[in-house]
């Protein structure tokens, strides 16, 4: 607000009562939600299938080292890559309304990946030796050691991954202006200087962020407990 005061140039730096009656007026409007619906919806699509190919490949590698030496440069190589440059090659190959499905599971991938096969790794041996000791069954050392060792890593993996995919899905909207997104309304309000608007976007996506990765945490929180 101070530097918005000090520069005395709307254009160039909107103070925060304008964003905010801005976002206002955004709010009221059905095209405002149906492109943050839509932008949503690409995002959680792009999340969900990172966290389940990660899950599922993170079980596999345990089981096969083979397959683990084979997974983890490619997450490595993955997790390097600037998202400019993976949203530009998918662009060459899919349709721009689904490079940020794509770009949000590439995203996503490396940190479910890593995060699920550190808390598998991290398991504690002496009580899956108990439980061989004990002839539990498949279903109820799954159920009483895996998860409640597993679920701490799981849950902090799912929400880094819906935060960095939330910005890399946005991301991908802006390079590719999909016709229904965020990043197009952001793209639409850089290319004819309306700041306000930009701003107003810029503080929609913190807040929708936010509220996500809130939800995401409850959900989990709640399915651990009823674990």
């Amino acid at each position: 607000y101070l530097a918005a005061m000090a520069m005395d140039n709307p254009l160039l730096l909107p103070d925060p009562i304008r964003v905010l009656r801005c976002l206002g007026a955004m709010v009221v409007t059905s095209a405002f939600w149906q492109n943050a619906a839509v932008s949503m919806l690409r995002i959680l699509l792009g999340v969900g299938c990172a966290v389940l190919l990660g899950t599922v490949l993170a079980v596999l590698a345990s089981k096969i080292r083979l397959l683990y030496g084979l997974i983890a440069p490619a997450m490595t190589a993955m997790q390097a890559t600037p998202v400019a440059s993976i949203t530009i090659l998918v662009l060459i190959w899919v349709n721009r309304d689904y490079v940020p499905v794509l770009i949000c599971a590439m995203m996503g991938l490396p940190i479910v990946w890593n995060s699920v096969s550190g808390g598998i790794r991290q398991t504690d041996p002496q009580l899956l030796e108990m439980a061989k000791v004990y002839r539990l069954s498949r279903w109820c050392t799954f159920r009483r050691i895996w998860v409640p060792s597993v679920m701490p890593f799981f849950r902090m993996a799912c929400s880094s991954a819906l935060g960095l995919g939330w910005k890399a899905g946005i991301a991908a909207e802006v390079l590719t202006v999909p016709k229904r997104s965020i990043g197009r309304m952001i793209m639409d309000s850089k290319l004819y200087v309306l700041t306000e608007e930009l701003f107003a976007w810029t503080m929609a996506v913190v807040i929708f962020s936010l509220l996500l990765q809130k939800l995401m945490h409850r959900l989990l929180q709640g399915r651990e407990g009823h674990a």
